[in-house]
């Protein structure tokens, strides 16, 4: 199959594998029949300066440059005619792993563990060639090659997101991979912590312990730095603090022409506020530089109620919302299912039974599994876990959003039972109720360190999220739709009652939504023009292989 090459961006073609492995087992096979002699001058003139840009030692640059100007599909890429989009990807990987190392450069057939990394099975995908760049200069060539060409592409951080393609890509396509920049470090204040793009929160809460602080940052310890921030970021103490995107001093990123830079209050503020919270649109940050709170020893307790406390749990958590949040050292982690709730009380200080917590206190829950303790941000991330399977399963998230409203938690509730239990039934999926409460004092948060660009509400709302899991592809269709009724139903009722909040945390948005439209007008026309400033050939959104990127918007 070929293509006229009339810009710099060129759809993928599909192809034989078999024939892709042969090429990757002869570099020669790739690199074959030089361009004609009136060619060679405008592939050169073309060729060099990219060359040039990597910054290779001489005789590895020369190198590499004999091997491309050799190759008549790179030849007819760039003298704008026909050219195989199959072989000039398998180009695209060699040319990269040349310019990182063999080491850092997996090629077909790729090894499992890098293909089923991604948390859900939907997401299961076996690119062209997967990088594992070990510093943003890697990534930054990375990048400078995807852009010279025109390859798609996808970034992993920790691979939690179980939207196809927003974290992973089939070939053809190049993944770029983040697991080896895992970095944490603290500053000698102990005021700032480092973190690389690809750790796990886990790791990090480990990392801070010792120095008594913590950062605000991912609730779950297997899920990846990158992704959580960019997306806003929502952790236990948020309230009191605000999400994890507000929290950040710095971001250094590369941006589409492999640029290295930093956004900052000072320097590139208008990046600086995209990032927080607009996700993968703008480059890839290599480094976050978080401000720590001074959060180590606190009080939780962990509790299980028969479904039949649920309308009793439930008023509890509005009351707690109305009244309770305002010590906003206090929240709330309540998870339903269709035959238990969990509710998880922490307090961000030591205590003896908070008074924020009062509503709760009544209710008779039928197991304590976690008893009313003062430990540690580090033992409460050890015990959540142990919730999280890495069992291979298919999964999906969805989200919508609701003041503060009793009724309608009960209504959509029973709604959502109802069918989640028949689909179990049907197919053996699990699914969650999830409220989780934002206090007025997580957004001032946010106004108060420089604004973000999620326009969120000043009141006390709640977003809800449910997590869906399920084994066979076939049961896809059946078992999306209860998430997706009830985010309907939300939004149906919500609008009855007055109550409804048209906003989606993009950390809990399914692959069919789109939390970006939700951030207002002005916002996002503002988070295009920063895109068209930094990233002015748009690669990030051409040549990406899915998320939720401007674009769509």
């Amino acid at each position: 199959m070929a293509y006229s090459a009339t810009n710099s961006f060129f759809p993928a073609a599909m192809f034989d594998i078999g024939f892709l492995c042969c090429c990757f087992s002869i570099i020669g096979s790739a690199l074959t029949a030089s361009p004609p002699p009136t060619n060679r001058v405008l592939v050169q003139s073309k060729l060099q300066p990219f060359v040039n840009s990597l910054a290779l030692p001489p005789t590895q640059a020369q190198s590499l440059s004999n091997k491309l100007v050799q190759d008549s599909n790179l030849g007819a890429f760039l003298s704008g005619k026909d050219y195989q989009s199959s072989l000039l990807l398998v180009v695209a990987c060699l040319s990269i792993q040349a310019s990182l190392g063999a080491e850092s450069v997996d090629t077909l057939p790729i090894n499992q563990t890098e293909t089923e990394a991604n948390w859900s099975q939907g997401c299961w995908r076996s690119p062209t060639c997967v990088v594992l760049p070990e510093s943003a200069q890697d990534v930054s060539k990375a990048l400078k090659n995807i852009r010279f060409f025109g390859s798609k592409f996808a970034v992993r951080s920790g691979g939690h997101s179980p939207n196809p393609g927003f974290s992973s890509i089939d070939n053809p396509g190049i993944l770029i991979d983040l697991q080896k920049l895992n970095q944490v470090q603290i500053s000698q204040d102990k005021k700032v912590a480092s973190l690389g793009p690809g750790g796990r929160w886990g790791d990090v809460l480990a990392a801070l312990d010792p120095y008594g602080v913590s950062v605000i940052g991912g609730r779950i310890p297997q899920v990846g730095v990158a992704g959580v921030i960019l997306g806003g970021g929502l952790f236990h103490f948020s309230g009191e603090y605000g999400l994890a995107a507000d929290n950040v001093k710095n971001f250094e990123i590369v941006l589409s022409d492999g640029t290295l830079t930093n956004a900052n209050a000072d320097s590139n503020p208008d990046l600086y506020w995209a990032l927080k919270g607009g996700g993968a649109n703008f480059g890839i940050v290599t480094r976050f530089d978080l401000y720590t709170i001074p959060v180590r020893d606190i009080w939780f307790q962990v509790a299980i109620y028969t479904p039949d406390k649920i309308p009793a749990i439930l008023a509890a958590f509005a009351e707690w919302q109305n009244k309770g949040a305002s010590d906003v050292k206090s929240t709330v982690a309540l998870i339903i299912a269709p035959e238990a709730a969990t509710v998880g009380l922490i307090y961000s200080a030591p205590a003896d039974e908070p008074e924020a917590f009062d509503p709760f206190y009544s209710i008779p829950p039928a197991t304590v599994a976690v008893p009313a303790n003062n430990g540690t941000v580090l033992s409460l991330t050890n015990i959540l876990g142990t919730t999280f399977s890495n069992a291979p399963q298919r999964h999906d998230y969805r989200g919508s959003s609701s003041k503060v409203d009793l009724q309608l938690y009960e209504e959509v509730y029973t709604f959502w039972r109802e069918q989640a239990m028949a689909v179990h039934e049907a197919t053996g999926a699990n699914m969650t109720f999830t409220l989780q409460p934002i206090p007025v004092n997580l957004v001032d948060q946010g106004i108060a360190k420089g604004g973000n660009p999620l326009g969120l509400p000043r009141i006390n709302h709640q977003w809800w999220t449910t997590l869906v899991d399920w084994n066979n592809a076939e049961d896809d269709e059946k078992v999306r739709a209860v998430p997706i009724a009830t985010s309907e139903k939300w939004k149906e009722l919500g609008e009855q009652r007055g109550s409804y909040i048209p906003f989606l945390f993009m950390n809990d948005g399914s692959r069919d939504q789109s939390p970006l439209s939700m951030y207002g007008a002005e916002n996002v026309a503002k988070l295009k023009s920063v895109s068209r400033k930094y990233d002015p050939s748009q690669m990030f959104q051409k040549l990406q292989s899915n998320g939720f990127l401007l674009y769509k918007v």
